[in-house]
């Protein structure tokens, strides 16, 4: 007869469907998974951090540590709760001490990028009081991660306040 299977050819092909409907099940499930995963781990994790009590100017730097656990990225700009202006600041080459504005930094995939006195690093100019002892927001921002935001210590380096150890 033409159209028909016999019983054991059918318990097979029904078998071999299962199986399909299953594989396919279990590795939608994971990658639904390993989307929520990607969604609970930003790429970009802002660490210690560090901002001295500004001089009299009204003028501090801030420092940072960020980590990237995606692509590539920039630093674009930032802000701070204590209001002023917010900075990016760079060597003017390689190895240099003088210091000029610069446009972003760079934080490239699956870095680390600390930035440091003699380094990239925020200034923070014009901003409302900051005493040692509080906390104030920098909200940094990234070209592709957006917005991620920190609370950093004032601290007054005059005193032995500073709890920057760039880690």
């Amino acid at each position: 007869m033409l159209g028909t299977i016999s019983p054991p050819a059918a318990r097979s092909a029904i078998a071999r469907a299962a199986a399909a409907c299953v594989t396919v099940a279990s590795a939608a499930a994971l990658a639904g998974c390993a989307a929520r995963a990607a969604e609970a781990s930003p790429p970009i994790q802002v660490g210690t951090a560090y901002v001295a009590v500004p001089s009299a100017s009204g003028t501090t730097d801030a420092y940072v540590v960020i980590r990237n656990h995606g692509s590539a990225d920039r630093l674009i700009s930032a802000r701070s709760s204590a209001g002023g202006q917010v900075r990016l600041i760079g060597p003017v080459r390689r190895g240099a001490t003088t210091m000029r504005l610069v446009r972003a930094i760079s934080i490239p995939a699956g870095a680390l990028v600390r930035l440091v006195p003699d380094g990239f690093h925020l200034a923070i100019t014009k901003s409302g009081p900051m005493h040692a002892g509080t906390e104030i927001t920098l909200t940094l921002v990234f070209a592709r991660a957006g917005a991620v935001s920190v609370a950093v210590p004032v601290e007054n380096p005059q005193t032995g306040g500073s709890s920057y150890l760039g880690d």
